[in-house]
This record gives C-alpha cells, structure tokens and sequence, in this order.
C-alpha cells in the first residue's frame, strides 16, 4: 500500500496512537493489484425484506477506505488489497464492473434480484466512487429488485441515495458500526464515529426512501468473550430498535493480513470467537423485530470463528439456514463435546487472561 500523505493521517479523529501502529502495519505489504480486475465476486443468496433472494456480492477495488489509509480499525486488512495510489478513475471502475457482470452471465441462470457492491471502504465516498460512477451503477442495476451499498455514515447522503431510489430501485446501506456501545468501536476497534451518527445516518436513508443494514463485529481485540457476546446480545436489540435499520449483520472478528488483530493474535493476545458463540447471540435475539443474520468467514480455520474442528462445518450450516428462515430452533440440531470447554470459557475468561482456551 502507498504511504498516505500527512493531510490523511486525520489525526484527532480514532485514537492517534492506534493509527500509528496500524500505518506501520500496513506499510509491510509490498502487494499490488490490477486495477482492471474486482477484488471479489461471486453468487450466493441472502435474507432481505422483500423475502430470500439469489445474489450477486461485487467488491470494488478502489483506492481504499479513507479511514484505513490513515491507519484505521484495527481488525480490518481489506485495504492492504486497495489499488495502490489511493485513487481508481471512473472508466477503470466501469472495467471491472464489467467483469462482474461477466462472472455472472458464466455462472448464474438468470440475473440475480439482489446485488452488492462493496469497496472495503465508503461507495458514498467520491473520493472512492465518482458521482458519475454511482449513477452508472444506478443504471446498470435500475432493473434489478434490490440493491446494497456500502459506507461509514459520514457519507450517507439523501440525495447520493436519490440515484437510486429515483429509479425505484430498492435501496440499502451496509453501514460498519461494530458495535452499539462507543467506548468498544473506539477503543477497541478504532472507529472515530459515535451511535448517534449511526442513527442520523438511518434517518437521512429514510429521508431518500432507502433502508439501512447495520454490520456489527463480534469480538474485537480487548474484549474477553463472555464480554463480546454480551455486548453483540445489547447491539442487535440497540440497532433493530433504530427506525430504518431492517437487518442486523453479526460478522465474527477473523484475523486478517497487516492488521493489528494479527499482531495480537502471533503473540498469543488474541483468539476469534467460538462458532457457539454465535448461535448464542443469534439464538437470544431472534425475537428482534429485525433480520438478524451471520456470515463467519474463515470458519473452521485457526484464523477464523471457530470450535474444536470437528463440529464447526455442521454449526457453520446450523447458522446459513438460520439466515435463511430466522428459525433459532435449528441450533437445537448440533451438539458437540467442545461446547462444554466453550461455557468454561463464558464462565472464566476475562479481558485479563484471554485467550484463556486456543
């Protein structure tokens, strides 16, 4: 990743000190990527209001999220896979959209209902995504039913969100809160922003006719995991409870490359949560008046959310049909051993002697 320039390193804003040690992280990886090709793509099916759709999730390469350039939240490694430079042009974004559309003709049936696009950053963000390429993107799409973008809240923006909705496109944005409780997203994550951001970002969605989809972390550094799940357990109710906010999305911490979390976690300060941990929260918060869904990417892998290795493929499963048909019945269905060494680790573990089982 190119060095930043001081004017980004927005100091002041997070934890300064966070920021100088995720900046010297970061400037390890000597990787670049093509500017013509998407970071990811693929096709799958997700939970939304509208009913269970097929769906088409493209990440955008871009220059990189603003906020990770200068230094950043700590579990986040996304923009060690940004272009280097910091800025991609419109005509290069259209190429890779390109390509996702490509992957798509070559893979699926029929086009999919619901598309994602993110950017491991902010697609509000024109310093990221162009004006001119948000409405190409509205044009692309304008005869899908659902379409999902992704941005910190500073950037939720009505009239951004018009590009949309004016074409009676359904529209949602995936907004990064981590956590409902602020000391956690700033002490523990690094995120500059407080709840009541998070909530005038819902309301100005409303104000365009478009929904929000909060993304909530479990389990950040500095957090024992009796305290992780607790704090999930009082951000799902606390986000289901903001008007506009219709799904709540508890992403597992994994440990990503040139991170502070992988620092943590090669010097034994850091294990990612227990798969049953998130059947906990998914279980206690079923009766939110919310989709409530997980996606534990990496699991299974020492990296990654997860058990004792033997379970972790039929709890992963438990899980994506709980997304499915919010029925927390299905983790009635997978037992396993380890669960009893995981309710010794609720019992025991605190921010003091974690991670107190690998």
């Amino acid at each position: 990743m190119s060095q930043p320039t001081p004017d980004v390193y927005e100091e002041g804003r997070g934890m300064d000190a966070h920021n100088e040690v995720m900046r010297e992280v970061r400037s390890r990886n000597d990787e670049s990527y093509d500017p013509t090709e998407p970071t990811r793509v693929w096709l799958d099916e997700d939970n939304t209001p509208d009913g269970v759709r097929n769906s088409l999730t493209i990440i955008l390469n871009t220059g990189g999220c603003r906020w990770a350039r200068a230094g950043g939240c700590t579990m986040c490694g996304y923009v060690a896979e940004s272009v280097d430079g910091g800025s991609v042009d419109h005509e290069t974004l259209l190429t890779q959209l390109e390509a996702c559309l490509e992957h798509e003709r070559n893979n699926a049936d029929e086009p999919a209902g619901l598309v994602k696009i993110y950017t491991s950053g902010s697609f509000l963000d024109e310093r990221e995504i162009p004006a001119e390429t948000r409405a190409a993107v509205a044009e692309t799409f304008a005869d899908r039913d659902r379409l999902v973008v992704e941005s910190l809240p500073d950037f939720v923006d009505r009239e951004k969100l018009r590009t949309f909705t004016d074409r009676g496109l359904a529209t949602d944005v995936a907004v990064g809160l981590e956590t409902a409780t602020d000391r956690v997203r700033h002490d523990c994550v690094n995120k500059y922003f407080d709840f009541a951001d998070f909530e005038a970002a819902c309301a100005e969605a409303q104000a365009a006719g478009a929904g929000v989809k909060a993304y909530l972390l479990l389990k950040p550094p500095f957090l024992a995991e009796p305290d992780a799940v607790a704090d999930m357990k009082r951000s799902v109710r606390r986000c289901a409870g903001v008007d506009g906010c219709h799904t709540v999305s508890m992403n597992p911490c994994n440990v990503q490359r040139h991170t502070m979390v992988e620092e943590l976690y090669h010097d034994g300060g850091y294990r990612p949560p227990w798969l049953w941990s998130v059947c906990e929260v998914l279980e206690a918060t079923a009766d939110v008046d919310a989709i409530v869904v997980s996606d534990p990417v990496g699991h299974g892998s020492d990296r990654g959310p997860h058990n004792c290795g033997d379970c972790d493929d039929r709890v992963q499963t438990a899980i994506k049909d709980f997304d499915l048909r919010q029925d927390p019945s299905v983790f009635e269905e997978v037992t396993c051993d380890c669960e009893a060494t995981w309710e010794y680790v609720m019992r025991e573990e605190t921010a003091y002697n974690q991670p107190l089982v690998g």
